[in-house]
């Protein structure tokens, strides 16, 4: 399936970039911050705070490093005052792409994106220009040690969910975006901490890239995700998993 295919190619390329782990730290800190100021300071009485917890144990942000930063969110001084931001654009040979970002600064964050998708032969387009290429999806994920296929499915179709994707090690549970807090949960409850709980935009079809499209592809995306103020990318692009693994080497 191109879903699947499309997942594969991000953790190859999500894997070649572990090495910058400071970069994620601030990242994950701006979205702590922002989740703090929109509800409490407590993750059991604010979903999003609870999420963005998670994304930074999956980055092994230290204990201390995140209550640091919810305190000075929460805190009567403030931090720095982030703004939600997200641009939409086309790559080379056609690939959709989605760029969401949290920036003290509008008009340097959306100058930054628009230069470097004409640098490398993209062209940033209008609000919603691409995004109806893809759906927006909760995404749950588990090891597949913590129960069978079976399980799995019968606990996630009770929570809510929308579909269940297993493999030999990891169960993968989609659901609408609405129901995402309430299938978190419940999974939670029953399983324990997922690897993984997050808000993604998956695409509803892909472009199939060849190498040299796919090596200038990876040089827009590299650019966009090593901007402070970009969170994620997204791209409806599909490889062939030779290409995938040749490429994330």
């Amino acid at each position: 399936m191109a879903g699947h295919s499309q997942f594969k190619n991000i953790m190859h390329r999500k894997g070649a970039q572990d090495a910058k782990r400071s970069k994620q730290f601030g990242k994950v800190i701006r979205e702590l911050t922002v989740a703090t100021r929109s509800g409490l300071p407590d993750p059991a009485a604010n979903p999003r705070l609870r999420a963005a917890i998670s994304a930074a144990r999956e980055v092994n942000m230290p204990k201390d490093t995140i209550e640091r930063a919810i305190k000075k969110a929460s805190g009567a001084a403030g931090s720095d005052d982030y703004v939600e931001v997200r641009y939409e654009g086309y790559g080379p040979a056609g690939v959709a792409i989605i760029v969401e970002g949290l920036t003290d600064n509008r008009n340097r964050t959306a100058s930054d994106v628009r230069a470097a998708f004409s640098k490398h032969g993209g062209s940033m387009g209008e609000s919603n220009s691409v995004s109806f290429m893809f759906r927006r999806l909760g995404v749950i994920a588990y090891p597949a040690s913590v129960a069978s296929e079976d399980e799995m499915l019968e606990a996630a179709i009770e929570a809510g969910a929308e579909n269940v994707v297993s493999t030999e090690t990891s169960h993968e549970v989609t659901c609408e975006v609405e129901s995402f807090f309430a299938v978190k949960d419940a999974l939670e409850a029953r399983f324990g901490e997922p690897e993984s709980a997050k808000l993604d935009w998956r695409p509803e079809n892909t472009v199939t890239l060849d190498e040299d499209k796919a090596r200038s592809l990876f040089k827009l995306l590299d650019t966009l995700e090593d901007h402070d103020d970009v969170q994620n990318v997204y791209a409806n692009f599909d490889l062939p998993d030779d290409l995938a693994e040749k490429l994330s080497a």
